[in-house]
């Protein structure tokens, strides 16, 4: 169990750090598609090293998703959700830690908010992104369809919805992403993060129950 917490934190501290640096530090240079591939990537690496040992969750909804398709315990669901909270804090901490050695400055940390949208709105474009992601991730790792390619098809599906969600809402679709920038930021990033840890379960839950009862993933 601590082996599975460890790796969790491991890959967490992966797709946070590199996720949310390449946003912060050179987002302005590689656009949308440069964030996106940097989240995707760090996806991948996380699950051709930890994967193994975890299965490379990284996020609170797709552990939930695992949850309700009875795929981890409730005991098994909190170690996963523990490590991926200190792996995303530990990683905006190192992120900040350089930040503040250098003239960037500490005040973006690629925390998610959303302005041009409403409330609704912004809790649709998560839910559906969370959804599709939870989707593939279902579908590819099943015992009925599972894949030798698995790290490069999530990574490539968290890409793909970068594409809507930076615009939109910063995107987000994982609560421990969202929440620890905004724990170091504050502000609007933390008045709005109940959004982006609400939204993304939903998406999860549902995207699970469509997987298992229409794609039968849970069928040998």
């Amino acid at each position: 169990m601590f082996r599975i917490g460890l790796a969790e934190f491991i890959g967490t501290f992966l797709l946070v750090f590199i996720g949310t640096g390449t946003a912060a530090l050179s987002g302005a240079y590689v656009g949308t598609l440069g964030i996106g591939l940097g989240f995707g990537l760090a996806i991948m690496v996380a699950v051709n090293t930890v994967g193994p040992i975890s299965g490379a969750h990284l996020n609170p909804a797709v552990t939930l998703s695992m949850l309700v398709n009875k795929r981890v315990s409730g005991q098994e669901f909190m170690v996963y959700v523990v490590g991926q909270f200190l792996g995303a804090l530990f990683g905006t901490t190192v992120l900040y830690s350089i930040l503040s050695m250098s003239t960037f400055g500490t005040d973006m940390l690629a925390q998610t908010v959303y302005t041009d949208i409403s409330t609704l709105g912004a809790f649709l474009v998560e839910l559906i992104l969370t959804a599709i992601l939870v989707f593939t991730i279902m579908s590819v790792t099943s015992k009925k369809t599972a894949t030798s390619y698995n790290g490069l098809a999530i990574g490539l599906t968290l890409t793909m919805l970068h594409f809507i969600g930076v615009p939109m809402t910063g995107m987000s679709v994982n609560p421990v992403r969202s929440l620890a920038p905004a724990l170091f930021v504050g502000g609007e990033a933390l008045s709005q993060v109940w959004l982006y840890i609400l939204a993304p379960l939903v998406g999860g839950v549902l995207a699970a129950l469509l997987a298992k009862f229409f794609l039968k993933t849970e069928e040998n």
